[in-house]
C-alpha cells in the first residue's frame, strides 16, 4: 500500500514538472522552429529562381552566416546565467543592465566579423570554390550584412526575455514575423522580381522585425522592473563580459560549423550546384530538427 502511494506521489511529480517544462519548453520550441524557418523560406523561394541562386543561397546561410551565427549566439549564451542569477537574487534592475553590455560587446563582435562577408568571394575561391559559385554567393553574403548585424540584439533580447518566463511573448513575435516573412518573399519574388538580392533581404528584415518586436515589447512596459531605461552602468565591465562569453562563443561556432562544412566539400563534387542545393537541403532539415532539442534545453536553463 505504501509502495502504490509512493508511485502515485511520483507521477503526480512526474506530470507536475513535465508541465512546467512544457509550458517554457513549447514556446521556445516553437520560437526557434519559426525563426528558423525564415531561412527555410528564403532558400524555397530561391530554388524558383535557379539552381545557382540556391547554392549561393546555401552557401551564404549554411556556411558564412553559420560562423557569425554560432559565435555570437555562444557569447550570448553567458547572459543566461547573469540574467538567471540576477533575477533569483531579485536584483531585477541588472537584467536591463546586463542586456544592454551584451547587446554592446556581441555588436562591436559583429563589426570585427563582417570582413568574412566583405571578402566572401576571394575567401571562397582560395579554398578551391567554382568562381561562378563564388562570385555569386559574395554577392548575397553582402546583402545578408544587416541579417548578421541583428544577431546581437535577437539573442541577447531573446535570453533576457526567456530568463523572465515570458517565452511566450517571443513566440508570438517570432509566428507574426515568419507568416509577414512568407508573404513579403513572394511579393519580392513572383511580384516585384528583384532576383536573389531581394530574397536576401526579405530575411534581414525578418530578423530586425523580431529584434523590434521584442524591444518594443520590452520598453512599453512589458518588463517593469527589469528595464529601467537606458544606463551608462552598461558601458561598465565590457572587457570582463567579453572575457567570460568568448570561449563561449568560439566553442559553439566550432560546433555549429563542423557538419556545415560538408557544403563546401560539395563544390568539389561532379555537378556541383546540384551537390550544393542536396546537401543545404539535407542540413536545413538537419538544423530544423535540433531546434526541438534546443528549446528543451532553454526550459531547463
Amino acid at each position: 500500500m505504501v509502495g502504490i502511494q509512493e508511485d502515485l506521489a511520483d507521477s503526480r511529480l512526474l506530470h507536475f514538472e513535465s508541465k512546467k517544462i512544457w509550458q517554457i519548453a513549447g514556446p521556445s520550441i516553437f520560437s526557434r522552429l519559426a525563426m528558423f524557418s525564415v531561412t527555410v523560406v528564403v532558400q524555397a523561394f530561391a530554388g524558383h529562381l535557379s539552381d545557382l541562386d540556391l547554392a549561393a543561397i546555401s552557401v551564404a546561410t549554411t556556411v558564412i552566416i553559420s560562423i557569425s551565427f554560432g559565435f555570437l549566439l555562444g557569447m550570448a549564451s553567458v547572459l543566461e546565467t547573469l540574467c538567471g542569477q540576477s533575477y533569483g537574487a531579485k536584483q531585477y534592475h541588472m537584467l536591463g543592465i546586463y542586456m544592454q553590455r551584451s547587446c554592446i560587446v556581441l555588436f562591436l563582435c559583429a563589426i570585427l566579423l563582417l570582413p568574412l562577408f566583405v571578402f566572401a568571394t576571394p575567401i571562397l575561391k582560395f579554398i578551391g570554390q567554382p568562381e561562378e559559385v563564388a562570385e555569386r554567393t559574395g554577392l548575397v553574403a553582402m546583402w545578408l550584412i544587416p541579417f548578421h548585424l541583428s544577431f546581437p540584439f535577437q539573442f541577447t533580447l531573446q535570453r533576457f526575455l526567456q530568463s523572465q518566463l515570458r517565452t511566450g511573448v517571443i513566440a508570438w513575435v517570432s509566428g507574426l514575423v515568419l507568416a509577414l516573412h512568407a508573404f513579403v518573399s513572394w511579393v519580392f519574388v513572383y511580384k516585384l522580381r528583384v532576383g536573389i538580392v531581394g530574397t536576401a533581404l526579405t530575411i534581414a528584415f525578418a530578423w530586425w522585425l523580431s529584434v523590434l518586436g521584442m524591444f518594443g515589447y520590452t520598453v512599453c512596459g512589458g518588463c517593469p522592473q527589469t528595464w529601467t531605461g537606458f544606463s551608462t552602468q552598461a558601458f561598465v565591465g565590457l572587457w570582463e563580459f567579453f572575457k567570460l562569453s568568448v570561449a563561449s562563443g568560439v566553442m559553439l561556432s566550432l560546433e555549429n560549423i563542423y557538419y556545415k562544412m560538408l557544403v563546401i566539400v560539395s563544390g568539389f563534387l561532379q555537378n556541383i550546384e546540384s551537390s550544393i542545393d542536396a546537401l543545404s537541403i539535407c542540413i536545413t532539415i538537419y538544423g530544423w530538427e535540433s531546434m526541438i532539442p534546443l528549446g528543451f534545453l532553454a526550459a531547463v536553463g
